[in-house]
Order: C-alpha cells, then sequence, then structure tokens
C-alpha cells in the first residue's frame, strides 16, 4: 500500500515538476536557442533530483514555493550537464533519454551554448522577485547548488573521469570521482529541500549522510545497469564505458560484489533516515529503494 501511495505522490510531484519545467524554460529565444534548451530538458529523465528535493523538503515541512524552484534549478544544472556531457569533446555520445543528444540535433555550438543558458536559468529560477522566496533561503538554495556543480563538485568529478580513461584507479579513488561527479548533486538535491524548512543539526547531518551514500549507490546501479541491460532499456548508449575503457565499480568490483555493495549502500541510506530523527521520511526510503532496485 504504501509503494502505491509513493507512486501516487511521485506522479503528482513529476506533473508539477514537468509544468514548472515548462514554464521557466522559454521558448521565445535568440536564434531558436529556447527550442534547444527544452528539448535538453522537457519530457524525458527520471527527474530523480528533483524528487529528492521535494521529499526532504515535506519531511522537514517545507516552503513549497522554493523546493519547487529548488527542484527545478537542480534539475536543469543536471540536464545542462548531460548536454555537456554527451558532446565530442567529452563522452561523444548520440543517445540520450531515448533520443538524439543534444548536439547531433542541434549541432555542438547551439548545444554548447544552450547548456550555458540552462545553467544560468537555474540560478535565475532560485532567485525570484517578489517575496516569493526569502532572500537568505535563496542565498542558501544558490549556495548549495554552486558548490555540488563546481570545481569540488559535478565539475570536478567529471575532470577526473576524463582523466582516468585507461587508468588504473584504486576503490577509494573511484568513490571519490563518483562522490564528486554523481553524488554531490544528489546530495545537494536533499539538503537543498532540507533547507526549505527547519532541522536540527543532528538531522541535517544525517540528511546530508543519506544524500552522499544514495549518490554512491546511484553510480554503483549505473555501472551495473551500463553492462547488464540494453540501449533501448537504458535510454543511453549501453557498454560505453567499457568501450571507452573507463573504471567502472562493475570492472573494479565484478558484477556479484557491485550488487552486493549497492545493497549495503541501501541500507546505509536507510540507517541515516532512521538517525534523522525525523518521522515524514517514508518518500525518501522508497526512493532509495528505487534507485538500487531500478532496471534503467
Amino acid at each position: 500500500m504504501k509503494r502505491d501511495a509513493f507512486e501516487s505522490w511521485a506522479r503528482s510531484e513529476l506533473d508539477a515538476v514537468e509544468a514548472a519545467l515548462d514554464a521557466f524554460v522559454p521558448a521565445q529565444t535568440p536564434a531558436g536557442l529556447g527550442e534547444v534548451m527544452r528539448y535538453g530538458v522537457l519530457d524525458g529523465g527520471k527527474r530523480l533530483r528533483p524528487l529528492l528535493v521535494l521529499a526532504a523538503a515535506q519531511a522537514v515541512h517545507g516552503q513549497r514555493e522554493a523546493a519547487m524552484r529548488a527542484a527545478c534549478a537542480v534539475e536543469l544544472i543536471h540536464a545542462y550537464s548531460l548536454v555537456h556531457d554527451d558532446m565530442p569533446c567529452m563522452d561523444n555520445d548520440v543517445l540520450r533519454r531515448g533520443k538524439p543528444t543534444v548536439h547531433v540535433q542541434y549541432g555542438e555550438a547551439r548545444a554548447m551554448l544552450a547548456g550555458d543558458a540552462m545553467q544560468a536559468l537555474a540560478f535565475e529560477v532560485l532567485t525570484p522577485e517578489g517575496g516569493l522566496v526569502p532572500p537568505q533561503l535563496q542565498a542558501r538554495l544558490c549556495g548549495l547548488l554552486a558548490r555540488a556543480a563546481g570545481h569540488a563538485g559535478m565539475a570536478g568529478g567529471q575532470a577526473v573521469d576524463l582523466a582516468s580513461v585507461g587508468q588504473p584507479l584504486s576503490e577509494q579513488a573511484l568513490r571519490d570521482m563518483h562522490r564528486r561527479k554523481t553524488g554531490a548533486l544528489l546530495q545537494a538535491s536533499v539538503l537543498m529541500g532540507a533547507a526549505c524548512g527547519d532541522t536540527t543539526p543532528a538531522a541535517w547531518e544525517a540528511l546530508s549522510d543519506y544524500g552522499a551514500v544514495l549518490g554512491l549507490a546511484f553510480q554503483v546501479v549505473d555501472d551495473i545497469l551500463d553492462v547488464t541491460q540494453a540501449s533501448e532499456t537504458l535510454g543511453k548508449t549501453a557498454g560505453k564505458d567499457a568501450d571507452n575503457n573507463k573504471p567502472t565499480y562493475v570492472s573494479l568490483m565484478g558484477l556479484e560484489r557491485a550488487s552486493r555493495y549497492a545493497g549495503e549502500l541501501r541500507e546505509q541510506a536507510q540507517a541515516a533516515l532512521v538517525r534523522s530523527g525525523l518521522v515524514d521520511v517514508v518518500w525518501l526510503s522508497l526512493l532509495a529503494d528505487k534507485v538500487v532496485d531500478r532496471q534503467s
């Protein structure tokens, strides 16, 4: 029954996020740039990060307007990163979310500009005029997102990833790379939701731990799916990491041990939620299950 309620909640929130993104991402822009932006962010993806923002905000009875804007902002950052990562100078991929990647559809120059514009739009969304979101909260949300996306987070992790092609990495080095590249934005999603309400220092630390291990679990499962699922299921090119000689949890640990590790990380995430002392964490708990049990 809980899972049915969760699926109903998730569908409702995903519809709300999609409607908000549709309103935020402009269609009318110079030289058709808005069309490229909308292609890159609308109608696709799991929207895990927005759901984490909204579930965390609900757990702390957070401000709805701020939480929805944070959910959209983090998805814009995620979408821009995919546009850039797929380009020939990075991962050179041709399939994303079941359709041609942005640079394949619109060319490299327009894809780069669309990613730039999506990144800027994320912070515009977080800083509305007219008192919709208190200035202090605006600043806090911007800080959390900027740190997660920048040199110490996602961008830094991608730099390590590019430098690690064909290089043997220890488990610790691989974990550190993915803590930055994937985990930082997932952790920030949880904390941005939590920032929209009131938390104790202990609850904040526990939610931070939950986000960190969930981010790692997401990457471990991603590596597993890359070798066990077809491109049609994933909506992106399967086997790409092995073809590019990139270190992964499967190449380092083997498939069976990597699967066990994902389960261990799920348990750590659930334990962190218990440690938070928060009552209304059922959606966060079920999102952890969804990350580990997913097939795409």
